[in-house]
């Protein structure tokens, strides 16, 4: 251990982060306040700041040349009295001599033999003096500077109602002129958030006016759109073309496969096409999925049959758990996609996760549950994707089970979403739709289940 440095006991606490200084702290806050602040709230703030701090320098500039010009003219016409009153004393007038109300340092300059003139409080009210010496003897004059303090203030009142008009009037303005921007940008975020839900044919440029940087943002999203949905355009054809072009072939190898003699290799090779076999089906169905070409053919189904019926097709042990408020439920649905959803579910769970597998059913709730180690957090976060099953310890596979299972959720309308249990395990919850939720689409006749 070089010298200088210290080491903690085992397992005591790491040492906590020294606090941030005062005027560091004050500007992380300040950071995550306009983080936290709209960007209309931004700009009308701003505006409003900057509007507030014009107002006040140019009302102090006109107050201060207001004040100068009123001191210089009564300086002037103090001088110009004091002037005369010199004159006239020199005429053998009359005037006022030593008045005692002079302020004490213009009555000092007096006696040095000099000039000058002093705006200052007295008990008559503010005025301005104007001293000279004359034969010793100290002559002053006093105007009144009352009137001008008044007009002063007069003043000051109509820039104070000029500065707050102003400024309501800019922020006004800013307000509507940010709003409208805020407006069109929540516009372009709404229709791009559309795009992120899957509706690429949405576009900005159509819902957003002008010629400004919204207007260029507006364009260039609506340019991404037109690349990302002519890019999934042809992925969904290649992955058509591909089902389709491989249906052919692997037709007549199934019929090659069943005709070749009994043993371990035949049985080997007809389980290897009929999995080949199962995944062209797949991608043939997901292509139909992405094409939104599936419509429904909706019936009413009692909802526990329709459960305990599908998971006696899988020959899975599953654990099945109706709950009262779903014992006699009965919901509208398509029965043949519900049939694949629950499958799928069960099917993957089964697969990839550990036992016991778990199905639960609560109202218009169904629930599959493992005790594995549960979805990755990349499905977690962007949900299933097809030819991908993220991790090692959730085995292999191609990844189109959930995928599909999730198509068919979106046809019937309903929400499937995936996650993992706080005590182990992933869940897929599947949220069927009410009858009043449920989208128009061609209904076939209610039919009981078949046994």
């Amino acid at each position: 251990m070089t010298p200088g440095t210290t080491t903690g006991e085992p397992g005591s606490p790491a040492p906590l982060p020294a606090p941030l200084p005062a005027p560091r702290r004050r500007i992380a806050l300040r950071r995550m306040t306009l983080r936290r602040m709209t960007l209309r709230r931004q700009i009308a703030t701003a505006v409003a700041a900057i509007s507030v701090l014009v107002a006040v320098a140019v009302g102090l500039l006109v107050h201060q040349a207001m004040i100068r010009q009123h001191v210089d003219q009564a300086r002037e016409s103090a001088l110009t009295a004091l002037d005369s009153t010199v004159a006239a004393y020199g005429r053998g007038e009359k005037v006022a001599l030593d008045d005692p109300a002079l302020p004490p340092r213009l009555r000092a300059l007096a006696a040095d033999g000099r000039q000058g003139s002093l705006l200052a409080d007295g008990p008559e009210g503010e005025a301005m003096w104007a001293a000279g010496a004359v034969q010793g003897r100290v002559l002053s004059v006093r105007v009144d500077f009352t009137q001008d303090r008044t007009a002063i203030a007069d003043l000051d009142r109509i820039i104070l109602i000029t500065v707050a008009a102003s400024v309501f009037t800019t922020v006004l303005v800013g307000v509507l002129v940010a709003d409208r921007i805020s407006r069109r940008l929540r516009t372009a975020a709404t229709a791009a958030r559309g795009i992120a839900a899957g509706r690429t044919d949405a576009r900005i440029g159509e819902l957003v006016d002008g010629r400004d940087e919204v207007a260029d943002l507006a364009t260039a999203v609506d340019q991404m759109s037109r690349t990302l949905h002519r890019r999934l355009a042809d992925e969904q054809q290649f992955t058509a073309d591909v089902a389709h072009e491989l249906r052919t072939p692997l037709t007549g190898l199934v019929t090659a496969a069943e005709l070749l003699p009994p043993g371990r290799p035949t049985q080997l090779v007809q389980n290897r096409v009929q999995a080949l076999r199962s995944l062209v089906e797949d991608l043939l169905e997901v292509s139909r999925l992405d094409a939104d070409a599936e419509t429904p053919y909706l019936s009413a189904v009692p909802l526990e049959r329709a459960v305990r019926r599908t998971v006696g097709l899988t020959g899975l042990a599953v654990e099945v758990d109706v709950r009262p408020s779903a014992a006699d439920a009965s919901v509208r649905t398509d029965l043949r996609r519900l049939d694949r959803i629950l499958g799928n579910l069960l099917v993957n769970a089964d697969r990839h996760g550990g036992g016991p597998v778990r199905l639960e059913v609560d109202g218009l709730r169904i629930t599959v549950r493992d005790h594995g180690p549960g979805f990755p957090e990349d499905l977690l976060r962007h949900g299933p994707q097809r030819f991908r099953t993220s991790v090692r310890e959730r085995g292999r596979g191609h990844g189109l089970g959930l995928t599909i299972a999730q198509g068919h959720a979106r046809v019937i309308g309903a929400v499937l979403t995936f996650a993992n249990h706080p005590d182990g395990g992933a869940v897929a919850t599947l949220e069927l739709p009410s009858d009043q939720a449920q989208s128009p689409a061609r209904s076939s006749a209610d039919q009981a289940l078949p046994g």
